[in-house]
């Protein structure tokens, strides 16, 4: 399963450094992977990962690959936490909605 996230039309996108920090404040370990195929968040202690977007240090788009071995809602509940109060929203079939 999938979670796609995105800063909204008209924002201004954040850094890596605000996004890392920002995981951080809800009690998750993230650590920045560059890879010649993109570049990822990855969560200690978790199998869920984020593939993010990222030019010149700055993200307006991020996918939450959720874990299938990970309990209901760990650590989805926090990492929508965190992407909100960035500012950024959710997108789904319906379109955009907000994450916090």
């Amino acid at each position: 399963m999938e979670t796609v996230l995105k800063v909204p039309d008209f924002s201004p996108p954040s850094t890596l450094a605000e996004i890392l920090a920002a995981l951080r404040k809800e009690d998750l370990d993230p650590r920045h992977q560059a890879k010649s195929w993109g570049d990822w968040i990855i969560l200690e202690c978790y199998s869920t990962v984020i593939s993010i977007e990222v030019n010149h240090g700055l993200s307006g788009s991020a996918t939450i690959e959720h874990g299938e071995d990970e309990e209901e809602g760990e650590p989805i509940n926090a990492i929508l936490r965190a992407f909100g109060k960035l500012g950024w929203h959710g997108l789904d079939d319906e379109g955009e909605y907000p994450l916090a």
